[in-house]
């Protein structure tokens, strides 16, 4: 009896293809999908999604949803020379339940960052897991080549590059401030959506503390291969470094 393969679903590209039975002008169509990763142009049989639809949301979703349970592959951050820490986080449920204690380091944990990292510098980088570990796997050696090569180019006191396992994005703060950093650049895993799990955010603040809110962040989102590419993020973030070192602000108070 002749076996018969279901094609991965995941695997077809999406970006041209309609779905829609006898569309008006196909032309059209494939031009609109090219513009955008919402699901258009998909077409329905009664008041319902057709099963290619359906499918290809479900396996969408179970991405974003590997991506959470996702672990960085150490072994990228150990190549590169990151000093690992973790936060007060035991496991990855817990990470998931208790999005404040991804914010905080031990009393030890602190004192070993400020022991062995150097101290009185122009930029920190950290890397940290988030939501995605994937985003972190699949862009940080691309984005950080370039961001030290730049950095180094304009002359620029760099930090010991540090990972944070199970880490949220005011962990910057804590580490800024056991650092003295004059700017610190946070590469972390976004949550997942549907588009892909492999984007990555950059948070980058200006003497980063705890007592400064949110709005002191500067931010460059969708960072992977079919959003922002990591080596244009990289090259990005360099110029944004530069001008806060210059105008001593980031986030809102930074004007472009």
């Amino acid at each position: 009896m002749e076996k018969k393969f279901i094609n991965d679903i995941s695997a077809v590209n999406y970006s041209e293809r309609v779905t829609i039975d006898n569309p008006k002008d196909i032309e059209i169509c494939t031009r609109l999908k090219k513009t955008t990763n919402a699901r258009i142009c998909v077409g329905r049989v009664g008041d319902r999604f057709k099963t290619e639809t359906l499918l290809k949301f479900r396996a969408d979703h179970a991405v974003a949803m590997d991506a959470v349970w996702s672990y960085v592959d150490e072994a990228i951050v150990d190549r590169l020379g990151f000093f690992k820490v973790q936060t007060l986080i035991e496991d990855k449920e817990q990470y998931i339940k208790r999005p404040d204690l991804g914010r905080i380091f031990s009393v030890e944990t602190l004192e070993s960052i400020k022991n062995n990292c150097k101290n009185h510098i122009d930029v920190q980088i950290i890397a940290a897991d988030g939501l995605s570990s994937n985003a972190i796997n699949a862009n940080l050696e691309d984005i950080y080549s370039i961001i030290l090569d730049g950095l180094k180019a304009k002359g620029y006191t760099i930090g010991t590059p540090i990972f944070v396992k199970y880490g949220r994005v005011a962990a910057m703060d804590k580490i800024s401030e056991a650092l003295n950093a004059k700017v610190t650049v946070l590469l972390i895993g976004e949550r997942p959506g549907l588009a892909t799990g492999e984007s990555m955010s950059s948070y980058m603040a200006y003497e980063s503390n705890s007592l400064k809110p949110e709005s002191q962040r500067t931010v460059v989102s969708n960072i992977h291969k079919n959003g922002t590419p990591p080596v244009e993020a990289g090259a990005e973030i360099v110029d944004l470094i530069g001008i806060m070192l210059r105008e001593k602000k980031s986030g809102v108070d930074l004007k472009m």
